[in-house]
């Protein structure tokens, strides 16, 4: 059996079949840089032997639906996103760029407001999806990895379901998180710099909170848990500790020079491994779209059947609506042979001929425009009646039916998945047979060895058991001692990261204090709020401050160019004087002298706000 397949069968099955029941499923992959997280979740699409994990519960999906019975129905969604530099970005959206925001609802959960999804119809639209995706990804070239992620990459799929049986529809919505961590790497081996060094550090950072959430879950002891820490804890807030069932694939590196990255990366999935989820079946949940989708189908089908439109305010009814053009025709023929009859009396009496003429010539246009009315009804009512197929056929397009194939060229994978899975279904019975066998022997084996015939034999036996224990005690002591050295690398790390952060704050705070003023930096901290939804800090009525209100300065002055020659400032900030006045500095001077006596205007319109 191929290694690839032979993994997911062994690990990532079970979690995807548990998310088509309807529960929340994660599969994580973690490691060091360079040692295929990417290629364990993506792999090679050239032949279905070398496909990852994502693109093999692609055809395991469909191939579920394909499976499913007739009365039950599915519609699948897919987003695509990743954490680059502490920022979440749309990797199937418009703008690439453009920095989302992660917020929470007490219904629904944690979600990134303005994310883009997708409804797919078969493994082919997802697996276009995803190469899409890649295509947007962040990646970047390293001494250790030539094509090294550069960002957390998180490919979601929401699979809903509905099982009518005797009028009683359920509906269950179960989704999938396949989450491709970008990896941990050491400056000293990278020789990373500039733009690299950024995102490594960032990398490592969010790594670093996502091993507090994990060793404060597998303690037990914390009260609080620092999801909010980092973009990718709160985004996988269920799936640590949370309504998910959760996988990590660990990936290590043969060479001898990882070993001290490899035993680090073993115990980071072996504290993972002792994190105790709490997964349930989602029934109803309020964000699902199957069933609002089929109550539309079910009304659209009804005006279809009933035929009744709204057009102008009025209802009009699609068969009586041709009735009444027929009726007006009829009603015109019959006022003509009418109109001939009274002509012939024409000499008898003229006037009232005359007067009936005309009044026969005004019913007649009347109902010449009351039948040009309702045909023009009759087109709009048909045009309503084909907006309203199209929709329904888009809808009904969306909604998957159990038992149709809709593998098409994913048939391959899906026959070598079933294959894959008949073999190891014989292999594990095969090993169960050896194990059985096995404990038979080794009992035997015990058993005999109880048996001495002579004190000497006794000793030589005990002596034997006490070296294995001694060789136990000895081995523990060494993982002992080796996991004290890692601690104290990951102690000094965070000693430096410490450090860093400490310089930085010693900058900012040397910059604030040579330009604000004491008084001032104080009114600052007092209108300055945390904001719960975006997990940062917000200066109240900022709009009113600093160069906000510059720039409408800039531009009053520049309509007022008539009056007085417009000088530009944009490059100019202000700085505070002994006289209690302002002077423009230029960026290439030398640092302006401060002064607490000085009060520019904008710092004037904060204590205004009080």
């Amino acid at each position: 059996m191929n290694e690839r397949i032979d993994l997911y069968i062994n690990t990532a099955r079970p979690i995807v079949d548990k998310v088509l029941e309807g529960y929340n499923g994660t599969i994580l992959a973690y490691g060091q840089t360079g040692t295929g997280k990417t290629y364990t979740m993506v792999g090679n699409a050239d032949s279905p032997e070398t496909r990852g994990i994502i693109p093999n519960s692609f055809a395991h999906i469909f191939g579920h639906i394909a499976k499913a019975k007739e009365n039950e129905k599915f519609l699948v969604r897919v987003s695509y996103m990743e954490i680059y530099n502490e920022e979440v970005r749309d990797l199937l959206g418009k703008e690439l760029n453009k920095s989302l925001e992660v917020k929470e609802r007490s219904d629904i959960g944690v979600f990134v407001k303005d994310l883009s999804g997708y409804v797919v119809h078969n493994a082919d639209d997802l697996d276009n999806i995803m190469k899409l995706g890649n295509k947007n990804r962040a990646v970047g070239s390293t001494l250790v990895n030539q094509q090294s992620s550069r960002s957390h990459a998180i490919f979601s799929i929401t699979i809903e379901s509905s099982l009518t049986v005797d009028n009683d529809t359920k509906v269950k919505m179960g989704k999938l998180q396949l989450v491709d961590l970008a990896g941990s790497e050491r400056q000293s081996k990278t020789q990373a710099s500039g733009i690299r060094l950024k995102e490594a550090t960032k990398i490592n950072l969010s790594l670093s909170v996502l091993g507090n959430v994990i060793s404060a879950l597998v303690d037990g002891k914390s009260s609080h848990i620092p999801y909010r820490n980092s973009k990718l804890t709160r985004l996988l807030q269920d799936s640590l500790g949370g309504n998910s069932k959760t996988l990590m694939c660990a990936t290590i590196s043969p060479s001898e020079s990882n070993y001290v990255e490899t035993i680090s990366t073993l115990r980071y999935a072996g504290r993972a491994k002792s994190i105790q989820n709490h997964a349930h079946m989602n029934f109803d949940p309020k964000d699902a779209l199957l069933k609002h989708f089929q109550q539309e189908i079910e009304e659209l089908k009804r005006q279809l059947e009933e035929g009744v439109f709204e057009i102008g305010g009025d209802e009009i009814d699609a068969d009586e609506n041709d009735d009444l053009s027929e009726e007006s025709d009829i009603e015109i023929e019959n006022e003509k042979e009418k109109s001939k009859e009274k002509s012939k009396k024409k000499k008898a009496k003229a006037n009232k001929d005359e007067m009936h003429k005309e009044k026969s010539d005004a019913e007649k246009e009347l109902l010449e425009l009351k039948a040009q009315e309702h045909e023009k009804a009759l087109k709009v009512a048909q045009s309503e009646q084909d907006i309203i197929r199209a929709k329904l056929q888009s809808l009904e397009n969306k909604i998957l039916n159990g038992g149709e194939n809709l593998l098409e060229k994913a048939n391959q994978q899906e026959q070598l998945l079933e294959k894959s899975i008949a073999e190891l279904e014989a292999t594990n019975k095969k090993e169960q047979e050896l194990q059985q066998t096995l404990q038979k022997i080794e009992a035997e084996r015990i058993d005999i060895e109880e048996r001495y015939s002579s004190l000497q034999e006794e000793c030589v036996g005990k002596t034997k058991k006490l070296q294995k224990v001694m060789q136990m005690l000895m081995g523990l002591k060494s993982e002992l001692a080796d996991q004290q050295q890692e601690q104290q690398r990951e102690k000094e790390g965070i000693y430096e990261n410490i450090r860093s952060l400490s310089r930085e704050l010693a900058l900012c705070e040397l910059v604030i204090n040579n330009y604000i003023p004491k008084e001032y930096q104080t009114l600052i901290d007092k209108f300055t709020y945390w904001n719960e939804e975006i997990g940062e800090w917000q200066l109240k009525c900022v709009a009113y401050t600093g160069n906000n209100m510059r720039k409408n300065i800039n531009e009053q002055q520049k309509n007022a160019k008539e009056e007085k020659e417009y000088v530009d400032l944009s490059h100019v900030y202000l700085s505070y004087n002994v006289d209690g006045l302002t002077e423009p500095v230029r960026g290439k001077t030398s640092r302006p002298k401060t002064s607490h006596s000085g009060v520019p205007r904008y710092y004037q319109r904060i204590n205004n706000i009080n």
